[in-house]
Parts: C-alpha cells; sequence; structure tokens
C-alpha cells in the first residue's frame, strides 16, 4: 500500500512545531515507508529556507533538516517515486477546477494530492485541514485526525 504525504507533514517530521509528537507517534508504527514526489523536496527544502529566513528555526538549521530528509530517502524510510509531471500538472488542473471554488484549496496542496493519485496511494498524511478534506474527496484515506 502506498502512503503520501504532504509537506505539512514531512515539516514536523524534521522541524520541532504543535504536530512533531504526532508525526513521529505515526512513523514509529508505520509499516511501510512514505512515499513522496518530487515536489515534497522542492517545497520542503523551500519551507525550511524560508523559516530559516524568518527566524522561525536558526540559522543552518533548514541545510541540516534537509540533509536529513535526504538521508532518510537514502536509507529507504522515505521513497521518493516518479511522477510525471505533465500527467500530475494535468490531474491538478481538473481538481483545482473542479474543486478550488467551493474548497478553497491551494496550488501546492492540489499538486500533492495530485501526485498521490498519479503513484495510486491508498493514504495520504497531512496536518492541514482543508487538504486533507480534498484528499478524502478524492478517495485517499487521511490517517491523521486535523
Amino acid at each position: 500500500m502506498v502512503i503520501c504525504c504532504a509537506t505539512s507533514f514531512l515539516f514536523s517530521v524534521y522541524g520541532n512545531d504543535t504536530n512533531t509528537p504526532r508525526a513521529h507517534l505515526y512513523l514509529t508504527k508505520a509499516s511501510t515507508p512514505i512515499a513522496v514526489s518530487a515536489f515534497n523536496g522542492f517545497e520542503l527544502a523551500n519551507a525550511f529556507r524560508l523559516a530559516e529566513f524568518r527566524k522561525l528555526i536558526m540559522s543552518g538549521d533548514a541545510e541540516i533538516f534537509i540533509d536529513q530528509y535526504r538521508q532518510d530517502i537514502s536509507d529507504g524510510r522515505i521513497v521518493e517515486y516518479p511522477c510525471n509531471l505533465a500527467e500530475t500538472l494535468k490531474k491538478a488542473h481538473q481538481l483545482s477546477a473542479s474543486l478550488t471554488v467551493e474548497g478553497g484549496h491551494r496550488g501546492f496542496d492540489i499538486l500533492h494530492v495530485a501526485a498521490a493519485l498519479e503513484m495510486e496511494a491508498a493514504a495520504f498524511l497531512t496536518f492541514d485541514h482543508l487538504q486533507s478534506r480534498l484528499a478524502q474527496v478524492v478517495n485517499l484515506k487521511t490517517p491523521l485526525k486535523v
């Protein structure tokens, strides 16, 4: 079973925020690696650098957290699945057209859900309540309660 995640989940795994204990608890119980797309890696690295810019994390922590993420990919705890960019964007456009006006979804949130669908994921991990609703609408299980 493929379990994908949003960047909010990954940020909590490596950073230290209010959801970090829940993210770590989920990982200790997980029986399969977490699947990510290249979109996750890009957005996560940028989120850490932005947090450092905003002084939310200490100077130098962004690169430390990014290195930890890369090490988890290298060690197989996180698996980066290939995603067809054209197909993922096509699916994201469809989701946006049919769901954003009513649901208020952000672009990258839609992109992550579209990538999860392209990877044929069964579940999606996020700490964002709107993204969780989006995932549920497209029949992805959302095991984290937000």
